[in-house]
């Protein structure tokens, strides 16, 4: 299965977290929504996001190691659309600049909203489903 999918992350309290060559980054306690894909294998990429014994790799797995995943959606295709999706949030939620957007031209691919009221509407607005609750 190949597409792009969105991690609902939650953090229970404010915290700085030393992300990679990031550096710090306070982030505030809340929910973030991490914009991904995976054309070789999402099951699989999803996976490792769930894992908690893995090798920091990508930002989002410094995040991962102090929140929590609460739900995950995807969106099945052949075609990379994180970028489009990032832009997208990046009209609706606060960005946290240049975190897990390396690889491309985004500002971000993590977003934050103090509440969650909202993020699921908005997030299946873009026709993604749900592939889990956690």
């Amino acid at each position: 299965m190949k597409g792009s999918y969105v991690l609902v992350i939650k953090l229970d309290r404010d915290k700085k977290i030393k992300v990679g060559k990031l550096g710090d980054i306070r982030f505030k306690r809340g929910y973030y929504l991490y914009v991904g894909s995976a054309l070789n294998g999402l099951e699989g990429r999803l996976k490792r996001h769930l894992s908690k014994n893995k090798r920091m790799h990508w930002h989002v797995d410094y995040l991962l190691n102090e929140g929590r995943i609460v739900d995950i959606y995807v969106k099945i295709g052949e075609r990379k659309e994180e970028c489009e999706i990032a832009s997208y949030f990046s009209r609706k939620y606060h960005s946290i600049d240049d975190f897990g957007s390396s690889d491309c031209k985004c500002k971000s691919h993590l977003f934050f909203s103090d509440s969650k009221k909202g993020l699921i509407e908005t997030i299946r607005s873009l026709g993604m489903v749900e592939f889990g609750k956690f």
